[in-house]
């Protein structure tokens, strides 16, 4: 084997000497192009992870705060929010930013509801939900719970992750949409071959939040019968805000009725139901909304110290404010602290101005992670607190006061009006800084009460015997009520001669005092919400039956919906004693309107000023006889704890109600006074004030004195009944004869014209509405009368004796009177009682 191998090496070896050098070379060529190159495969191309893909389509974003906030090129709003967020609460909401009407939409202000939902991660999807808050269960009644409350869902996306897979994105371009600002006077403009109507504007991202700036044009309009009408157009911008809620809810306290403050009842709920055996049936709460206050140093409190609250509550106070309003404003806001140190807790509001974008880049007022009391420059004669709240909890997450310009033109109107009397101050078109001062901090705390939870108590200043109200050391401790919550104004009691009267509304009044010691003072030792609502109960039961500590709901006369029912509860009055306290105010108004002129005649040359204020003094002089008024078919209205010596609803003596509507017709009898001609003759061609006041006054003896006639007499022992009433309405206003003013023939004829028509009554919806003293909203709900209503009856009574009466006397009366009383002949005549 060895041998046949060497011999056929020797034989290729011969052969290859045999070849020349070039031969060799073309053999080795050949050799070489025969052998297949080695390459390398090409790398094969990276896939475009669905982050990559989205990111080319991204225009701007901004993170570096709790998430991030995407705008794609074709405007579709993302969020990025980081996978240790899900299963947490949001809410989302927007607020007014900037405009091209100042006049119709309020920078700052927020129109409408948040939306509150938490986010979930399922499979590929986002799960945004709405967790149901309709109950809370103890352990025997977990598995119902649980079965029969099961989250809402409002959406399912579809999300992307981040490049590290530490965020879910998601869109959210439609919660940013339907979260710009509607209001019943205006709406987004769709457009109609204007161009586009809508664009984006800065993003931000902060610590608990993130927000974007949508701005949008709008069309104003107004609802005439079943049509829309465009009043005109202009540009609104909004910031849109995603707030991140707290990883740990606060705990509830459960409100009382007694008490004068806003409540939740969780999501889209009227009540938050218990399921628990305890009781037979189910039992029912509401949340009392307040600010999250925890306490830095629990036992220090508990032994007695003042301490810290780990969050307080920060005020930004706007930069645009005049500069002369700025510290009555931070008084207004601070005023509140002293409630607060009286339960033990310091500097629990606090006041900053807007920060410079160098102290603070992530300062923004429209963003719901602050607080902001706003300059509105408009005409509008108002103020507000508006608040947002946690619907789980009732915790106040952000609060807006807006103060519109023209408010100061209001107390002006308000101090010369009520006090000029006895305040030589006032008696100016302009008002001196100190005055303007001591009203702005008292409308300033009045609007922080509300955004602290605190509901207007319109029964406070009954509170207070009208006589007090002239002595100098009384008011100097009560003012003119013992709360600032009250549409107590300023002191129309103090007569001309009364010194060192004091004349405002107390800085803060026992009331108040008394509702932040009940919904803040906390109760570490309480083990639930359940517990803790007795123990802070306490606090009302001490004072039970104290007129001091009384709440009234706030009544609206006049309106649909809601009644007006008690006349110790109703706005802008003073004293135990309306007639008393009417009379006082009526003797300043003929003091003031005779002196006007004298006044400000080198200050008011043209008499525009003297023309509002005499428009005003009318209105005050309305507003006293609707006081008196008030009395007729009047029925006081309580929240009886278990130990009250009240009864929810207690009528009005039946000689109380009388002497009302004998007082208010002597008034109209004789309120020739106010047809003052040496101011009067000075103004534009105008209806006369006087039959004006004459025509509003009539109204109500026919429009709501019945009903509360009827209702109350079903309360009485001792009732003054619908006939009664309407025997008096015809004693007092048409039986005495004489001649009559002009007054009094507009009075005549404005009930006569609305009694051979009778009112169709709105009927309520439940029996459920009808509860008298029924906490259900701020204002007091509205009774029907549909099950006992008696006054077609005696509208029919009433008309025919006004109609024999004028049939006897279109001859007998004075000839200038005659056509009159002809004309309510022919009224009632043509009476249909239906």
């Amino acid at each position: 084997m060895m041998l046949r191998r060497l011999t056929a090496l020797t034989a290729m070896i011969a052969l290859l000497v045999s070849f020349s050098p070039e031969a060799g070379a073309a053999f080795w060529n050949k050799k070489k192009k025969q052998t297949p190159v080695k390459t390398e495969k090409p790398a094969p191309a990276k896939k475009t992870t669905p982050f990559a893909k989205f990111k080319k389509d991204v225009a701007e974003y901004k993170d570096g705060g709790f998430a991030t906030i995407y705008r794609t090129k074709k405007d579709k709003i993302f969020l990025g929010l980081p996978v240790k967020y899900l299963g947490r609460k949001m809410l989302v909401a927007g607020t007014v930013t900037s405009t091209s009407d100042p006049s119709s939409i309020k920078i700052g202000y927020k129109y409408g509801n948040p939306v509150y939902f938490q986010v979930d991660r399922k499979d590929s999807l986002v799960v945004l939900s709405v967790a149901d808050q309709g109950a809370v269960a103890d352990s025997a009644y977990s598995k119902a719970y649980q079965r029969n409350y099961v989250p809402r869902i409002i959406k399912m996306l579809p999300l992307t992750y981040s490049a590290d897979s530490s965020s879910v994105i998601f869109e959210v371009t439609s919660f940013v949409t339907e979260a710009f600002p509607k209001d019943k006077d205006f709406r987004v403009n769709k457009g109609s071959g204007e161009g586009k109507t809508t664009w984006y504007g800065e993003m931000k991202s902060n610590a608990n939040s993130v927000s974007i700036v949508l701005n949008n044009n709008v069309e104003f309009f107004r609802n005439v019968l079943f049509a829309s009408i465009v009043t005109g157009h202009g540009t609104v911008g909004a910031t849109v805000s995603f707030l991140l809620l707290p990883e740990k809810p606060m705990r509830p306290r459960i409100q009382d009725i007694r008490m004068g403050v806003f409540s939740t009842s969780g999501v889209n709920r009227n009540n938050k139901y218990i399921l628990s055996g305890d009781k037979d049936g189910f039992s029912s709460f509401k949340m009392a909304n307040r600010w999250r206050l925890e306490l830095t140093d629990t036992a220090a409190w508990l032994a007695g110290k003042k301490v810290e609250v780990k969050t307080p509550i920060v005020w930004y106070v706007d930069d645009s404010f005049p500069e002369n309003w700025k510290p009555a404003v931070r008084k207004g806001i601070l005023a509140w602290n002293d409630a607060f140190e009286r339960i033990g807790l310091l500097n629990v509001m606090q006041v900053k101005d807007f920060p410079s974008k160098e102290e603070d880049p992530e300062f923004d007022p429209d963003n719901l992670a602050y607080n902001c009391i706003r300059y509105v420059p408009n005409a509008v004669m108002n103020a507000q607190g508006p608040s947002w709240v946690d619907p789980t909890t009732g915790e106040i997450l952000n609060a807006s006061v807006m103060i519109h310009n023209d408010v100061i033109r209001l107390v002006n109107n308000w101090r010369y009006v009520l006090t000029a009397q006895v305040d030589e101050k006032v008696r100016a078109v302009k008002m001196p800084q100190d005055i303007i001062d001591e009203s702005l901090i008292y409308v300033v705390s009045h609007e922080v009460g509300h955004t602290l939870g605190l509901m207007h108590n319109m029964a406070s200043s009954h509170a207070l015997p009208t006589e007090k109200l002239r002595d100098p050391e009384f008011t100097a401790k009560y003012g003119t009520t013992p709360s600032i919550m009250d549409y107590a104004r300023f002191n129309y009691v103090a007569q001309p001669g009364d010194k060192g009267v004091k004349l405002t509304p107390p800085s803060l009044g026992v009331y108040d005092y008394y509702v932040i010691d009940w919904l803040y003072r906390p109760v570490p030792q309480a083990k639930d919400m359940f517990e803790e609502a007795k123990i802070a109960g306490r606090t009302i039961d001490e004072h039970e039956d104290d007129p001091l500590y009384r709440y009234g709901a706030q009544q609206i006369p006049g309106s649909s919906s809601y009644g007006s029912y008690d006349p110790y509860a109703r706005s802008e009055d003073l004293g135990d004693d309306p007639v008393k306290s009417s009379n006082y105010g009526i003797a300043n108004l003929k003091y003031i309107l005779a002196n006007t002129n004298s006044w400000l005649a080198d200050q008011d040359p043209d008499y525009t000023h003297r023309k509002e204020l005499y428009s005003q003094i009318a209105s005050q002089y309305l507003r006293y006889m609707n006081h008196v008024l008030a009395q007729v078919g009047g029925i006081e209205l309580y929240f009886p704890g278990p130990k009250s010596k009240h009864l929810p609803a207690e009528p009005v003596s039946r000689q109380t109600q009388r002497n009302a509507l004998k007082w208010t017709v002597n008034e109209l009898r004789h309120m020739g006074w106010l047809a003052d001609r040496s101011l009067t003759s000075h103004f534009n061609l105008s209806s006369p004030v006087v039959n004006t006041v004459a025509l509003n006054v009539a109204s109500n003896f026919v429009d709501e004195i019945p009903d509360r006639v009827m209702l109350c007499s079903s309360l009485s022992e001792d009732p003054y009944t619908l006939k009664q009433y309407f025997d008096d309405l015809y004693n007092e206003v048409f039986a005495p004869a004489g001649k009559l003013s002009s007054e009094m023939k507009t009075v005549q004829r404005e009930i006569v014209s609305k009694s051979v028509k009778p009112i169709k009554k709105a009927q309520s919806a439940s029996l459920a509405e009808d509860e008298l003293g029924e906490n259900r909203s701020p204002y007091q709900a509205k009774i029907t009368s549909q099950s006992y209503d008696e006054t077609k009856s005696y509208y029919g009574y009433f008309v025919s004796r006004v109609q024999a009466l004028a049939k006897a006397r279109r001859n007998s009366a004075a000839p200038e009177d005659r056509a009159h009383y002809d004309y309510l002949y022919r009224l009632t005549t043509a009476a249909d009682p239906e």
